[in-house]
Order: C-alpha cells, then sequence, then structure tokens
C-alpha cells in the first residue's frame, strides 16, 4: 500500500510487529494470516466500526480495549495483539487501517512460504499468474466480473491453480479476486509480487548474548552480517547470561558461535591435537 504521514508510521509499526511474531516458531504465520484475513473482511464491511478504532480523537487504549471485546474468542491471541497494537497507531485515512490489515495478512502468508522454504516458488508463481491474466481477456473477465459471486471465482482458481500452484500462491490469489477493494486485478497481483520480493530478501539472525547489545553494536553486528550474507538482516535479540562475555548468532541453520567459551574449548582442542 501506499501510506502517508501518520499511516506510513503505523505501517512500519505494525509490521515490525508482524515480524516479533512470526520470527517466533510458536506462531503459526498461515493461521495468522487467516486471521487477520478475516478482521479486514469485517472492518472493509463495517465502516463506522473502523472509523471509531481510526478516531484520533480516541484515546489509544479505549480503541485496543474495543478490539479485543469485539475479537475475543473469534481470533487466537497473536492475531488479536497485532490487532489491539494496531488500532493503537494514528492514522491519516481510517481505510488505511484496512489497507495495512490486508497488508499483514499477505505477508503472514508469504512468512508461511518463506518457513517451509516455497517462497521463491510462491514469488515465480505469482509473476506468471500476472503474465496469464494480462493475455486471457476472457480469464480476465471472469476473475473481475463484478455480477459473479465470490464463490465462483474461488472454484475457477482452485480449478486453475489447485495441485499446479503452492497452497500460499492459491490463497493469496484467492484473497485478492475475491476481495479486490477498489483495486485492479493487475494492480493488486503487482503488489504481492512486490511483497514476495521484499520478504525474499530479508534473512533473520537470532542474536544471542551475554548482556543487552547497545544501539552503535547493533548497527555495526547488522552492518557486518549484511555484508557476509549479502541481504538486509533483521536482528531479532535475545539476553542468555550462560553465553558468558560473547554473542551467538544464528542465521537459519548456520550457526556463528563467539562466545569466550567456545574459543576456549576451541583453543584446548588445537593444542591437544
Amino acid at each position: 500500500m501506499t501510506a502517508h504521514g501518520a499511516s506510513r508510521e503505523a505501517l512500519a509499526a505494525a509490521r515490525e510487529r508482524l515480524d516479533a511474531l512470526t520470527d517466533s516458531t510458536a506462531a503459526d504465520p498461515g493461521a495468522l494470516a487467516d486471521e487477520l484475513a478475516a478482521v479486514t473482511a469485517l472492518l472493509d464491511r463495517e465502516v463506522g466500526l473502523r472509523r471509531v478504532l481510526t478516531d484520533p480523537a480516541q484515546p489509544a487504549e479505549a480503541k485496543a480495549q474495543l478490539a479485543q471485546r469485539l475479537l475475543a474468542g473469534q481470533v487466537g491471541g497473536s492475531a488479536l495483539d497485532l490487532v489491539s497494537g494496531t488500532v493503537r497507531s494514528r492514522w491519516s485515512r481510517s481505510r488505511d487501517l484496512v489497507d495495512v490489515l490486508e497488508e499483514l495478512a499477505n505477508i503472514a502468508d508469504l512468512t508461511a512460504a518463506q518457513r517451509n522454504g516455497t517462497l521463491d516458488e510462491v514469488e515465480d508463481e505469482l509473476f506468471r499468474f500476472a503474465r496469464i491474466v494480462v493475455s486471457s481477456a476472457g480469464l480476465r473477465s471472469a476473475l473481475t466480473d463484478s455480477a459473479a459471486p465470490a464463490s465462483s471465482k474461488s472454484e475457477l482458481l482452485h480449478r486453475l491453480l489447485g495441485g499446479r500452484a503452492k497452497p500460499v500462491t492459491e490463497r493469496l490469489v484467492t484473497r485478492l479476486v475475491t476481495a479486490p477493494r477498489g483495486r485492479s486485478l493487475e494492480s493488486g497481483l503487482e503488489s504481492l509480487s512486490r511483497l514476495a520480493a521484499e520478504r525474499r530478501d530479508r534473512m533473520v539472525a537470532v542474536v544471542t548474548s551475554a548482556v543487552p547489545l547497545s544501539d552503535p553494536q547493533k548497527q555495526r553486528l547488522g552492518a557486518a552480517l549484511a555484508k557476509l550474507y549479502g541481504r538486509p538482516m533483521h536482528l531479532n535479540l535475545d539476553v542468555d547470561p550462560e553465553v558468558v562475555g560473547g554473542i551467538r548468532v544464528q542465521v537459519g541453520d548456520e550457526v556463528i558461535n563467539g562466545s569466550i567459551a567456545d574459543r576456549l574449548e576451541d583453543a584446548t582442542r588445537r593444542m591437544a591435537g
């Protein structure tokens, strides 16, 4: 989405909260995507509720509590925390809240693909489907016909993509087609491709240190890891006093261990050998 002013800051904060949730292996990004999509649909329908939740005259905590009362029991704890945090933000337009929640749902699904190792394929499938739509006027007409029920469009997409594309690709395209929210199909597919490319270029480093790192230390470490891996690096920080005087960095399956204890063990092994 294209956000301005307060909504741009709210989007950035919401993305950080989502990353913090999905970087944890305890969170199920696919389930989170479905729940965020359901909240998006609710707020897209209920204009009055959306305006209340984005009213700058209302206290942020009151808006968060209202969202919690409405959604408790309807979505899981992760989605509830994420939506509550998001409505606490200030918004340039009430519609921006819905746009952001929709984007978060899409990012969560792409994170699910990233976690199971299919993100590159999903990105490629989104690109190829966009090219098919451009080249087939009949297909585009069927998928964008405002008189056609959403169920028939879902069935058509399942016949086209089911078993031929990754489940994440089918879910993303189906949500876009059945709830276009005023966008063209082409622009929606382009937006999904952009999000997939951003997610593919994002790497996460789990950093465990004996004491909290200072801001300059975090910046230096992030820059060093980005240079080492050739991609922007997001740092997930944790503190464990057992990492004696050092630091442990895990990127995917690779562990870079710089603790004093490990360096002493390595020196001992070399001397013994």
